[in-house]
């Protein structure tokens, strides 16, 4: 059998491979440089960028918990124009599809910066963060409602020059009302999903392990949860490229995700523990679809066998 292929198209815009890195676990990628060719994956998704630098939480902000970890970094990032005169050239010149994770305290904020990206060089999509659990005020987080994430979705769409991904929360009543909310404000892809709320006690020093007491929960043990998510959301919009992400740590998961109706993957918290996961689990999964007989890696959203 000859190698199967693994571009995908997401919304437009092809890739290499569906195996893309998350946001906030790569950081801009040069950090990742002397462990792995960048150009072996399909594409990083950038840390979030905001208009203005924005200095993230007080320490202690990341905690290791059973299958996971905690963190409320706080989206801490130099600003979308640092990203662009420092980090975006290097990603540039090594020809690695960026994809620019966008943050923002109001519709306003998202806008400026999806504003600042347009047409910047390497920059083929744009993924909206509307579902950090880390803001300062959780009440307001955006995707907990559908009207503020429609919103938000418009306005980034009319200045955005990319396709726009709406990145989702688990922490919902409904998630398909949410990606709705998402698709019907003109979102071409959808992200699924981010981080699950957490908390975790010190029973020595009996005080909270993150300084924010709560923080954003990832890594294996929420894998079960994005599956489900992914599974709901590809049901109701089969048309809807979606990344999905969460507990991503080996080829089989990859395929697990697909199956579930994912397009491609982002690797996340992985990365932490080991900076060449990402090629592993590259490997790992062309292996599979060899063993499997796959030839073309968008079969795999069709072959779920259910009931």
């Amino acid at each position: 059998m000859s190698d199967p292929r693994l571009e995908v198209d997401l919304a437009g815009v092809k890739f290499r491979n569906p195996i893309l890195t998350a946001s906030g676990c790569f950081h801009y990628g040069k950090e990742f440089a002397p462990y792995m060719d960048l150009r072996r994956l399909g594409g990083v998704i950038v840390k979030s960028l905001s208009v203005k630098p924005w200095p993230g939480h007080p320490p202690p902000r990341g905690a290791e918990t059973p299958s996971g970890m905690l963190n409320a970094i706080g989206l801490q990032n130099p600003g979308v124009q640092a990203f662009i005169d420092r980090d975006l050239p290097w990603l540039v010149q090594r020809k690695v599809p960026v994809i620019a994770s966008i943050v923002g305290h109001s519709v306003e904020e998202y806008i400026r910066v999806a504003d600042r990206l347009r047409n910047a060089p390497g920059v083929v999509a744009i993924e909206v963060n509307i579902s950090c659990p880390n803001l300062d005020d959780r009440s307001l987080m955006f995707s907990s409602n559908p009207d503020a994430t429609g919103a938000v979705i418009r306005g980034v769409r009319r200045v955005s020059s990319q396709p726009v991904f709406t990145k989702l929360s688990p922490d919902v009543t409904d998630i398909v009302e949410i990606a709705r909310a998402a698709v019907r404000g003109g979102s071409h892809g959808l992200s699924v999903m981010n981080t699950a709320l957490g908390m975790a006690i010190d029973t020595e020093s009996m005080r909270p392990k993150l300084s924010t007491f709560t923080g954003g929960l990832s890594g294996p043990a929420i894998k079960p949860i994005a599956i489900r998510c992914v599974y709901q959301v590809s049901r109701a919009f089969p048309e809807i490229p979606i990344i999905g992400q969460g507990g991503i740590n080996s080829g089989a998961d990859v395929a697990e995700f697909m199956l579930a109706g994912a397009s491609a993957v982002a690797v996340g918290t992985a990365n932490f523990t080991e900076p060449t996961t990402a090629k592993r689990i590259y490997d790992e999964f062309v292996e599979y679809l060899t063993r499997k007989r796959i030839k073309d890696v968008s079969q795999l959203k069709k072959m779920l066998k259910e009931g």
